[in-house]
């Protein structure tokens, strides 16, 4: 490597800190504002000079300087933000950009940096849009929530089935026994409710075309139980790839499905998901693992027993575990072909 650097990525600037291997000479400063065109005409200043590569963090703004930095025929790494804080040193310093900037550089040079697996650039677009159905889902939810709330404090009885025609006239009928003020409320909520349903049913529509002509994701829906279109597509896009996870366990544990244990500071309850990771994929995995109660499906038995024993959430976790473990094997089997089209 002959030119060296580390980007801290901010949303006002990008700080950088670069280096040229053989000469010794370095380069630091500030690209602001923060945007495509600026770090556009910063790049090409760096060509000429041998092998170029570039560090920043996974974190909010990462995917465009990486674009950016590929697109301009240097190398980008992005590593694990939480692997490089665990890398400072253990001298007591302030935390500045700058000083961020030079520790991605420095473990570069040294061939430390934490890098990340980047999918193909399709497979983020694919994850994004996963993300956007998930949000709205989750809005929709809320609003529901939220009218059931609204009834309930005003002393109206509860009114179920809120997406059929009937649930809908009787909402009409308790919106009389509200105040002006509820009233308006209950209609605030239903407008952004039915907004919602018709962005989320668009979605779902965008996802499942998607979905039926990846490879992965076409494999996963048909071999395993439960798996729909909108599950695969979220398993190939973020278990997919050669050489992804060395093991299933590491699989589980990247979707936070796995169950923690007492730290040494006892900051965090054992016993416990982990949670982290991204969060649509442990949806989808769950919603997957509920199917399972049906008694046509394959593991209802393990299922039947678990809810038994425990209740029906811990079965459903059990049966999303083994979902995630199933695919991970499929896709690990197909590599990159996962991601082609078919």
């Amino acid at each position: 490597m002959s030119i060296v650097g580390g980007l801290d990525i901010h949303r006002r600037q990008v700080t950088f800190d670069v280096v040229d291997t053989v000469s010794g000479e370095a380069w630091r400063g500030q690209l602001c504002p923060a945007d495509r065109e600026h770090l556009r005409g910063w790049l090409p200043g760096l060509a000429g000079r041998g092998e170029v590569h570039l560090g920043m963090e996974g974190c909010t703004g990462w995917r465009y300087v990486a674009e950016e930095v590929a697109a301009a025929g240097f190398t980008p790494h992005v590593g694990d933000p939480a692997e490089i804080a665990g890398r400072r040193s253990p001298k007591r310093r302030a935390k500045t950009d700058r000083t961020d900037a030079r520790l991605q550089r420095d473990l570069l040079v040294r061939g430390e940096f934490p890098d990340c697996y980047l999918p193909p650039w399709p497979v983020l677009d694919w994850r994004q849009r996963l993300e956007s159905y998930h949000d709205l889902r989750e809005q929709h939810t809320a609003w529901v929530q939220r009218i059931h709330a609204v009834l309930f404090h005003q002393g109206a009885p509860a009114c179920a089935g809120l997406g059929t025609v009937a649930g809908r006239a009787r909402l009409e009928q308790l919106a009389a026994q509200l105040t002006p003020a509820g009233q308006e409320h209950l209609a605030t909520a239903l407008a952004q409710l039915d907004l919602a349903a018709g962005q989320m049913a668009r979605a779902r529509r965008q996802l499942t075309a998607i979905a039926v002509h990846v490879t992965g994701a076409r494999i996963l829906a048909t071999d395993l139980y439960g798996v729909g279109p909108l599950t695969a597509l979220a398993m190939t896009a973020w278990l997919g790839g050669a050489g992804r996870f060395s093991s299933a366990r590491k699989a589980v544990r990247f979707a936070g499905l796995d169950i923690t244990v007492r730290d040494s500071d006892r900051h965090r309850p054992p016993g416990k998901l982990s949670r982290q990771g991204p969060p649509v994929l442990r949806w989808c995995a769950y919603e997957a693992g509920k199917t399972q109660a049906r008694r046509t499906a394959p593991g209802h038995d393990y299922y039947a027993a678990v809810a038994d024993r425990t209740d029906g959430k811990r079965a459903a976790l059990s049966q999303a575990r083994r979902l995630i473990r199933y695919a991970t094997h499929i896709l690990d089997g197909l590599g990159d072909r996962a991601f082609a089209p078919c």
